[in-house]
Parts: C-alpha cells; structure tokens; sequence
C-alpha cells in the first residue's frame, strides 16, 4: 500500500477549496476539521477564513464553553488561539515539512462573551532544518475589542523517512 506524499496542510487546503464556496460549505469544513483535530473540535470553532500564513476561525458564544463568571473559559480562548496559529501556520506546510507545539502564552485582557472571532497572521518559512517560530493569534469580540492574545510556540522540521511502529 502507498502512502500519500499529501501533507496534513495540503489536505486542509483541497477541503476548503472544495467546500467554502458552497452553501454551509464553512461549516462542514470545520466539522471535518473537528473530527481530524478531536479536542479542539470540542470548542465547534468556524472557520471564516484559511490562506496560507492567515486565518480567521469564529466562536458562537454558548453554555458549553463558558466558565462560572458567565464568560467563555479561558481554555476555550486558549484552544481557538492555538488552532488559528496551527492552521496558519501548519496547515500552510507541504509534504516536505512538519510541526509540533512546544509552548503557548495567553493573555486575558477583557471578559469574552458574546462571538468571538481569532485571527492568525504569519511568514510561512521553508524548512530545510529544525527551526522555531511563534505566531501569535488576537481573539476579538464583536466590539473589535482584542479579549485575548495568544502566543503558540512551534517547532517545525523537516519530513524524514517514517521509522516502523
């Protein structure tokens, strides 16, 4: 049996080429996407927007994401973070390179209720060698107001021959 030469990010690509033009399109890709990636599909994120190097993913404001303060949790805020920089970032990436977090900062600034929308911006380098990068992610309420901001720290390498199991 022959494995793909696709990479994580060349699937995500052909995805949403395929469906974000259709009606619900977005949204089916993001629950695809919730069954590719289980824990942060916990959070049903949206996904509004996906180029390489940029992305925007959506939060709808519910009982199962909030904290006892009436707000969405903080680890919630931490995971939509998280996700935006690993699609922007990851999902960018051809078959010759790969991605693993190594750390996130996050920092609270304001109580995040209502939709929030994560937004992800970053250089998508070539990877020749192990190499480090942050990308950093803005989740903002409905206000424009930023209520978070994450930083993902990624270790990116270069794709070698799979050792057996």
């Amino acid at each position: 049996m022959s494995r793909s030469n696709e990479s994580p990010g060349d699937r995500l690509r052909v995805l949403w080429r395929r469906l974000s033009p259709l009606p619900a399109g977005r949204w089916l890709f993001s629950r695809l996407l919730g069954l590719m990636v289980p824990y942060s599909g916990t959070i049903r994120p949206t996904v509004t927007t996906l180029e390489p190097g940029h992305v925007r993913v959506r939060l709808r404001d519910r009982r199962r994401v909030r904290n006892h303060l009436r707000s969405v949790h903080a680890i919630a805020l931490a995971n939509l973070g998280e996700l935006s920089t690993g699609l922007a970032l990851i999902g960018a990436l051809g078959p010759e390179a790969r991605g693993i977090l190594t750390g996130i900062d996050v920092r609270y600034l304001k109580k995040a209720r209502g939709t929030l929308e994560a937004e992800a911006r970053c250089d998508v380098p070539t990877v020749t060698e192990s190499i480090d990068r942050e990308v950093r992610a803005d989740v903002r309420d409905q206000a424009g107001d930023v209520v978070a901001t994450v930083t993902a720290h990624w270790r990116l390498g270069p794709t070698g021959p799979e050792k057996p199991k």
